[in-house]
């Protein structure tokens, strides 16, 4: 039977003083009668009891936005002594005992030791398995009232009660839903919703628990259901304890715990785990995992009203008035003062912007969203809201943020709790490993609505549904559109922000994603020969290549300045070709892995075997014939220092350079993994060998140097020379002396040899024309100071 309390009752209700009623606990209380009123304390005072309070009264004050229809669902009691308690109440029908399916026991104890890692989440699983059945049987919900959760806490006594308005179970139900595994899983409900005929679209809907109600015990050491049918007269009690093996069923006798209909939950927190029942952190709960549930939620929260209130009059300050006989009224005096009280809240006020048409929803609300979800202060830069339908269906809002987070620079951590995955609207997690997205996009943020996944998804399932690894492949290909419509927007400043904060994850994803290149190539940036102010991307760099020009050419260095000042750009830019300046460490192994860019090879300048398109076969052949026993003698006096020494097609002005073999290290890429290396050097001693001298004919020192060869090859300073010139040709071209002092003082003899007598001798000349002159000097007398003074 439906109990309801008239409008004018309530309006009685709220005017009615604090007054303690005592009523016979055997005498039925209709919620249609009215309070009585008393004229004994203040009109604005009542003594208010919530049905799930569990015999709990709270004193409060109603402020005029009360929510008559949501709190008068959950009736009203009054306090009753223990005396006529004991004189009117008939003894309570005895408890049946169950015992639990065995299926129900290995279930409970997988539950509460290794299902779920995070003890928190029994608040989740318990609100969103309050399940409404009445889809199936639209007749029971015929006069219902809104359909909502109610979460009340006894921080004292570690207590929670959780009520819902829904369809609530009958005995039988309690049976087969509480003791047995076979009808608590979800697959029956949703198979009913599928059939109805009235059912819609939303299957997110309370009144039943499926197995996740046992997620309870990993915080109670007992469990209380009373729960009221509208297809029952009697409302039934439902007990366990944890790690039980049998549970009771009771009818509910007692008037003072009955309730309309519905479900009460009430939870008896284990002593560790008793700080679950502080009002903030129950709310802090709900706002986590059950934020966008499509019905509402309410907390009980302790309020506050500012008011001012009058303040007795001092009274030498009153005689003192009298005295000055003042005839003008004053004023009296007031202060302000917090009157605490407590009431409903409700809390997953936030409606899930991800359900709503795109067209619907303005730049302001997604913006919003995304700085109360993620808890940002600035906006994003993009976003992207999308619907996937077909094979997996699921809903989900992407953003960029405008910056990376402060002190974050480590790109090779994805668990960034960046994507939040719900399932039906319920949190699941924010906790993955590379599942949903993969770790170089772990930037972007977002959440993901799935109806295709099971409410009790795993890292297990995660990592090994089919309906996930579909997920991530859409995901990361509207995330790509979204910064390509970055890159493409009219306000430049926005690319170069994201370029700047993340421009390192893409080209990380050159490296790991292969399957991307051609949807991570365009997004790339680089300085160049011909913009070393301003980034261009390779579309750019396509578009000004001359027309004989087949490759496209990098230069990895550790600065734009350096790369600038090398010698293998010399015959590139007498013949206006453009080079990349790679100078982030990242970048050659990205260039290196993408391979090419529109049919065009990525080719590093700093290798051997570069052609420039421009070969003159004939006079290349007559110049290897004149220099070649030279190069041959210099490969002879550098020894393993050198894999080759050959002519070069690159170089204009300098005499010679060093590159890397074909197959070997550049000079950056030596430098960066020598920083690396620890332990074994093997590796790093195999690659310096692929060096490749190269030696420019048209240079005077190296035609100095192929005339000594021809006269007298055995020449010490020709071969210091050969020396001098390989050590110099080291630090041009990028690489790090082994030996820097040495280095040094080759430089110095060579200086020596140059400059001797060459100031000293006109020195000399200029000091025998001048006699030399003498100083008289004179002597200084000082007087003698005695110990301490101050002279």
């Amino acid at each position: 039977m439906m109990h309801r309390l008239s409008r004018r009752s309530v309006s009685a209700a709220l005017r009615a003083p604090a007054t303690r009623y005592r009523i016979a606990a055997a005498a039925p209380i209709s919620f249609s009668t009215p309070i009585p009123v008393s004229a004994v304390e203040s009109d604005n005072s009542t003594r208010w009891y919530s049905a799930i309070t569990g015999g709990k009264c709270n004193t409060t004050r109603h402020s005029s936005q009360l929510n008559l229809k949501n709190d008068l669902f959950l009736g009203s009691r009054y306090e009753s002594t223990a005396a006529a308690s004991d004189s009117g109440n008939p003894p309570p029908p005895p408890a049946e005992k169950y015992e639990y399916q065995a299926e129900v026991s290995r279930l409970m104890d997988l539950i509460v030791n290794s299902l779920y890692s995070n003890k928190e989440v029994f608040l989740r699983e318990l609100i969103r398995h309050l399940r409404y059945l009445s889809v199936t049987d639209p007749q029971l919900s015929k006069d219902a009232v809104d359909l909502d959760i109610r979460i009340q806490t006894d921080k004292d006594n570690g207590i929670i009660t959780i009520t819902d308005s829904g369809i609530g179970m009958t005995r039988q139900e309690l049976v087969d839903c509480l003791g047995t595994i076979a009808q608590s899983g979800t697959a029956k409900f949703l198979k009913a919703v599928k059939e109805s005929k009235d059912a819609g679209t939303d299957n997110n809907l309370i009144g039943q628990f499926g197995v996740g109600f046992y997620s309870a015990f990993l915080v109670s050491d007992k469990v209380v259901v009373s729960t009221k049918s509208p297809k029952s007269d009697k409302q039934y009690v439902w007990e366990g304890e944890a790690n039980a093996s049998s549970y009771t069923i009771r009818e509910e006798t007692n008037p003072e715990n009955l309730i309309p209909r519905g479900t009460r939950l009430t939870l008896y927190l284990k002593r560790d785990d008793k700080g679950f029942a502080h009002p903030e952190r129950i709310q802090k709960l709900v706002k986590n995992y059950s934020q966008f549930v499509s019905f509402p939620i309410y907390t009980w929260q302790e309020k506050g009203i500012t008011k001012e209130v009058e303040v007795d009059e001092d009274p030498a300050e009153a005689k003192e008035a009298d005295q000055d006989e003042k005839i003008e009224v004053k004023k009296k005096k007031t202060k302000k003062v917090v009157e605490r009280y407590w009431d409903w809240e409700l809390t997953n006020e936030t409606q899930p912007i991800w359900l709503r048409n795109p067209k619907e929803v303005t730049t302001e609300e997604y913006n919003e969203f995304y700085k109360k979800t993620f808890n940002e202060y600035s906006d994003p830069l993009a976003s992207s809201h999308f619907t996937t339908e077909g094979e997996v269906e699921f809903r989900s809002v992407l953003y960029v943020p405008a910056a990376s987070p402060m002190g974050r620079d480590d790109i090779t951590n994805p668990k960034t709790k960046n994507i939040r995955l719900y399932v039906k609207r319920v949190f699941i997690s924010d906790d993955f490993d590379g599942e949903l997205f993969p770790r170089y996009l772990s930037f972007v943020k977002g959440v993901v609505d799935s109806n295709d996944l099971p409410l009790n998804v795993s890292r297990e399932i995660l990592q090994e549904s089919r309906i996930v690894r579909i997920m991530r492949k859409r995901l990361v290909r509207k995330t790509f559109d979204m910064i390509l419509g970055i890159s493409m927007s009219e306000n430049k400043g926005d690319y170069e922000t994201f370029w700047e904060n993340f421009g390192k994850h893409l080209k990380l994803g050159c490296i790991e994603d292969r399957e991307n290149h051609k949807r991570l190539a365009p997004l790339l940036r680089f300085f160049s020969s011909q913009s070393e102010d301003e980034m261009i991307s390779l579309d750019e760099y396509v578009e000004n290549m001359k027309a004989e020009q087949k490759d496209i050419y990098y230069l990895a260095a550790d600065s734009v300045s350096s790369a600038r000042n090398t010698p293998f750009l010399e015959r590139l830019l007498e013949k206006d070709l453009e080079v990349l300046y790679l100078v982030d460490p990242i970048d050659e192994v990205a260039i290196q892995s993408l391979k090419s860019y529109k049919e065009k090879n990525f080719v590093d300048i700093s290798k051997e075997d570069l052609d420039l398109g421009d070969k003159n076969e004939e006079k290349e052949k007559v110049t290897k014939e004149e220099f070649s026993r030279t190069c041959d003698w210099i490969k002879k006096r550098l020894g393993e220092k050198v894999a080759n020494v050959q002519i070069s097609n690159r170089l204009s002005s300098s005499p010679c350079v060093l590159v890397s073999g074909k197959f070997g290290w550049s000079a950056n890429m030596e430098r960066l993994m020598k920083a690396q290396t620890v332990g074994d050097t093997s590796t790093l001693e195999f690659m310096k060998g692929r060096r490749v001298f190269e030696i420019n004919p048209e240079h005077p020192i190296i035609r100095e140097l192929n005339a000594a060869f021809k006269s007298n090859p055995d020449d010490e300073d020709a071969l210091r020379a050969i020396d001098l010139l390989y050590d110099a040709a080291l630090v041009s071209s990028g690489y790090t002396p082994d030996n820097p002092a040495q280095l040094s003082g080759k430089i110095y003899e060579m200086m020596g040899m140059a400059i001797s007598g060459k100031w000293s001798t006109f020195d000399s000349q200029q000091s025998a024309s001048q006699p030399p002159q003498t100083e008289t000097l004179e002597a200084e007398v000082v007087e003698p100071v005695e110990a301490g003074s101050q002279k």
